[in-house]
């Protein structure tokens, strides 16, 4: 049984309203939500800072990029800190990478994973590279 309601309005609201029009319409346009922010997020740029064991910025930290390569992490391009303890690399081709981060007299830090939901997406890593000394 159905309600009068139902059947009363305009025919193009009822039309558009239906759940065969509604479900895909709203499907295309989270994809190409999705697709517009790929699109303007893929320049490959991966931002961060260096800090030592207090956590103040390392200027001159050599700060690696390492790209996972089928079955292992292969070393990338590297880059070096910047007075605060900024760097950053331009061009990342994956979207399953490493950093890490030394300085000779100050330490090293552990790698740090990132995954990224595309290759290329742009980020930036929230947690600092923290350097210390091996014990």
């Amino acid at each position: 049984m159905s309600t009068d309601e139902e059947f009363t309005g305009p025919r193009w609201r009822r039309w558009l309203l239906n759940r065969f029009v509604l479900v895909p319409g709203v499907l295309v346009a989270l994809a190409a939500g999705w697709n517009a922010w790929v699109v303007t997020h893929n320049h490959g740029i991966v931002e961060g800072r260096v800090v030592d064991a207090k956590g103040n910025p390392v200027e001159g930290a050599e700060v690696k990029l390492w790209v996972f390569n089928f079955t292992t992490f292969a070393e990338g391009p590297t880059t070096r800190s910047r007075a605060d303890g900024s760097f950053e690399f331009t061009e990342n081709p994956s979207h399953n990478i490493q950093l890490s981060a030394e300085k000779p007299g100050v330490g090293r830090s552990p790698r740090i994973p990132l995954r990224l939901y595309f290759r290329s997406e742009d980020v930036i890593v929230s947690e600092p590279l923290r350097l210390s000394s091996a014990s």
